[in-house]
């Protein structure tokens, strides 16, 4: 048996709705029931000696291996991880045929370690907001109470007793998550859009920034709880869209215990193989966590033609808000005859059908980053976004206002289309299977002389991963395919490696061997197929490393043909 990571768990989790700590291990053979009950047993032991009877555990159970938890109190999370990691530690040595630790000192220590860590002003603070419904937000560094512009904060270690905090002052805002596999980012600004049209200032958190209104707080990977709570700190902000990823969920679990909607917006593979999630149901179980937020007053905004999702909603008790562009879906149909609210296309127009009343709301053409329904999984985004803005209670003019006035390159590194010496360049992300299908599809469905493609991928994903990201992109009829390496992205795997799998993928696909180039650097190969496109052609790049570059670069070139 070996540790493969230990962490604390702050929120809701895909293990349960507390927090807790956890190891995720991996077994070396088939007696894992021994192994895990062995730990269970040690932990138990500990946890008694400490006097945390009413502390659970939990075990999660997954190819290879298990993540094995407890739950703890919030203000003990570091000694809870200690308290595990010693149970797992003596659970291996009695493995190894060694007797069964003696406890007596090591409970003085983590008790020790329990007594320091622990803050009774928290727990009363905590205990004060939840008797008064208000929402608390904890991490290592500040506690607050309310949100956005209704909110206050105070160092974890100079919190005010409970008769000193204006309760009044204190209240929740508006919060919509949103998650999946593709989409998430330019959900998020997309709504973004449609909150500032309705006149909020709309706090946003994504995998490249946290911003309150205009106002970008910092720029970076911010799709975790960590910039979720920024976000729901600043006192400018009064309404707030959370892009809720994978990782976060799985590291630290959610950042936020109540949201009043929630976005899915697919589910694909996609950095399948870490964290004990091996395959794409498991995936969808923790994709399925956000739902952990909602209660009877809240929306859920699901993707009908994700069956992943449809098979969940199935035990879902939500309101639920249905997408999708096929008005005729059956998950629809059923849908609206039970009363219930869809997002759809009707006569090419996003509309809303309510009480079995449609309402069109804008014209897919009008939606720049549609362009012209070509971009597909860009009204999948439209859809899904509208059903977010009904859940959050915005009023249709905002909506259509906000889906008219963001524009592709709004949305930096995702669909944003140039125009250089007559050729049409666009810049995305696409990074999985997934995402190269919708790309795929739009590349086929634009006009172009000639198509040209640059392509690369991270390291960490597995063989069958790289090469499914290579076979997706061959359902285009392209005339040049570009393959970078991608030095930062390597993760593990020897330069040049991921490479050498697109490029063979590819030739296994049919692609002539002419027609494939290799670039050492991202950079580098946009600037040679820029230099050599000509009027009429169509040339997609998939960006990843050094996307402000790039987009400097087209800039600069777009400039200077003007």
């Amino acid at each position: 048996m070996r540790r493969l990571d230990s962490r604390r768990l702050t929120g809701p989790n895909l293990l349960w709705d507390c927090p807790g700590a956890v190891i995720d291990v991996e077994f070396d053979n088939d007696e894992n029931d021994m192994d895990i009950n062995t730990w269970q047993s040690q932990v138990r032991r500990m946890m008694d000696a400490l006097g945390w009877h009413k502390e659970r555990t939990r075990v999660r159970r997954f190819k290879g291996g298990a993540s094995l938890a407890i739950s703890a109190p919030v203000d003990a999370l570091y000694a809870a991880t200690d308290i595990n990691d010693w149970a797992f530690d003596a659970a291996c040595s009695i493995r190894e045929g060694r007797p069964e630790p003696d406890i007596g000192h090591d409970a003085r220590r983590l008790a020790e370690i329990i007594r320091s860590e622990r803050n009774p002003r928290l727990i009363a603070l905590r205990d004060a907001a939840m008797a008064r419904d208000k929402p608390i937000l904890i991490d290592t560094g500040d506690v607050s109470i309310g949100m956005g512009r209704c909110s206050r904060t105070w160092p974890l270690d100079d919190l005010p007793e409970t008769n000193e905090v204006a309760w009044d002052e204190l209240d929740s805002i508006p919060v919509g998550l949103i998650t999946g596999t593709n989409g998430k980012t330019t959900s998020i600004r997309l709504f973004a859009s449609i909150g500032r049209a309705a006149g909020f200032t709309v706090g946003l958190s994504c995998t490249d920034w946290i911003a309150a209104g205009d106002t970008v707080l910092d720029a970076g990977d911010y799709s975790g709880p960590g910039g979720a709570r920024t976000v729901l700190r600043d006192r400018n902000v009064d309404l707030a869209v959370l892009e809720t990823a994978r990782g976060g969920l799985l590291r630290r679990g959610l950042a936020v215990a109540r949201a009043n909607a929630v976005l899915i917006t697919n589910v694909a593979a996609d950095h399948i193989g870490e964290f004990g999630v091996h395959n794409v149901d498991e995936l969808a179980d923790v994709k399925w966590v956000v739902t952990r937020a909602l209660d009877d007053q809240s929306t859920l905004v699901l993707n009908a033609d994700d069956a992943r999702l449809v098979e969940r909603a199935q035990k879902a008790s939500f309101n639920i808000i249905w997408f999708s562009p096929d008005a005729d879906h059956p998950v629809l149909r059923d849908h609206i005859t039970a009363g219930g609210t869809v997002c759809t296309v009707v006569d090419d127009r996003i509309t809303i059908i309510r009480d079995g009343q449609p309402r069109p709301v804008i014209s897919v053409a009008a939606v720049p980053i549609t362009y012209g329904g070509a971009a597909q999984h860009n009204v999948y985004n439209t859809l899904g976004v509208t059903g977010l803005a009904l859940g959050l209670g915005l009023p249709l003019d905002a909506i259509e206002a906000g889906l008219r006035s963001m524009n592709p390159n709004d949305n930096p590194g995702r669909g944003n289309m140039y125009k250089i010496n007559g050729a049409t360049i666009i810049v995305d992300f696409a990074h999985n299977p997934h995402g190269m299908e919708a790309f795929a599809k739009m590349a086929a469905a634009l006009p172009a002389r000639r198509r040209t493609l640059l392509i690369g991928q991270a390291g960490d994903r597995s063989d069958g991963d790289i090469k499914g990201l290579a076979a997706m992109a061959c359902t285009v009829d392209w005339n040049l395919i570009v393959i970078k390496e991608m030095d930062d992205y390597s993760r593990g795997r020897e330069p040049g490696e991921t490479a050498d799998i697109l490029y063979d993928e590819f030739v296994r696909q049919g692609i002539p061997r002419h027609n494939i180039e290799r670039q050492r650097h991202e950079i580098a190969a946009v600037k040679s197929m820029i230099d050599h496109a000509h009027a009429g052609d169509l040339v997609i790049l998939l960006i990843h490393e050094r996307r402000g570059d790039v987009l400097g670069y087209l800039n600069s070139k777009v400039e200077a043909a003007a």
